[in-house]
């Protein structure tokens, strides 16, 4: 197995995305971020991310070969063994969850662990192929690294995570729906019950408004319970106005050119509410 494929099946960018998503977390509660607790904990979380995404390649390597978009993964392809692949699976994780626990305590340890199990479990393995509802829970992952980071800190100050983990639970319908719409046919060809799959493109633009709109009002509970203050609640207004104002256009044309836009629209809301945090405790 060469370098580009092991770091091709870690799904890098998905692995800083949450590593980002537990750093927020730690800055949530943290009164001084350290920048060696921040390194430390991204690399914990991309090693233990990683580790479940190969897994995924795994247990996927036959889908995958059904879609456009992922015939030439490595496991799909054939370029890489199953067998070996699964010892790097096992290998990144223990790895992960070691350095967690050694870095930090075993709470970061456990949330990690479990972030990875909702993925590589639940969502790939339980989910994925039988209900539409699979991405609703599998968003459960992002919540634990969220909780991983603020536990980094204080174990047991869990009220603000805990809403924030809310409002990131909400964010991974709304922002992996729109890319299903774009992905239709190839999660067709595979034969797996993604939302517009079930019940068409215009029902799940409707679908991605209402969840879109219970994200929204998610996100301004710190605010609304005096967790967070102003600058939090003015980034997190002009973002969701942003957000509301994107699936509304994908209501009224659901193609996939505004699919494309809604999918688009929804990494920089997530980071918008990630910087509203740090605006929010320690540069305001």
């Amino acid at each position: 197995m060469t370098m580009r494929q092991t770091l091709e099946l870690m799904k890098l960018r998905i692995g800083f995305m949450i590593a980002l998503t537990a750093v927020t977390g730690y800055g949530a509660v943290a009164e001084k971020v350290s920048a060696v607790s921040a390194a430390l904990l991204v690399v914990a979380m991309v090693l233990g991310s990683g580790g479940s995404a190969v897994f995924n390649h795994v247990w996927d390597r036959d889908i995958d070969r059904l879609m456009k978009r992922t015939r030439n993964r490595p496991l799909a392809s054939g370029l890489t063994d199953p067998a070996t692949a699964l010892w790097l699976a096992a290998g990144l994780m223990t790895a992960g969850m070691a350095l967690a626990a050694l870095a930090f305590n075993w709470v970061v340890a456990l949330h990690l662990f479990l972030g990875a199990f909702v993925y590589a479990v639940i969502y790939t393995v339980w989910l994925k192929r039988r209900t539409w509802w699979n991405i609703v829970f599998g968003g459960a992952a992002g919540s634990f690294a969220l909780l991983a980071g603020a536990a980094v800190v204080e174990p047991t100050q869990w009220m603000l995570p805990a809403l924030l983990a809310v409002t990131l639970f909400l964010w991974t319908p709304s922002h992996f729906w729109a890319l299903a719409i774009l992905l239709t046919e190839d999660y067709r060809a595979a034969g797996i019950p993604m939302a517009p799959v079930v019940m068409g493109e215009k029902n799940t633009a409707w679908l991605i408004l209402a969840n879109s709109a219970a994200l929204v009002a998610s996100s301004l509970a710190p605010w609304a319970l005096g967790y967070l203050g102003t600058p939090y609640a003015v980034t997190a207004v002009a973002m969701g106005t942003i957000l509301i104002a994107m699936n509304l256009k994908l209501v009224s044309s659901p193609t996939r050119k505004w699919a494309g836009w809604n999918f688009a629209a929804s990494i920089p809301y997530l980071l918008g509410l990630f910087v509203g945090v740090f605006l929010d405790k320690h540069w305001m």
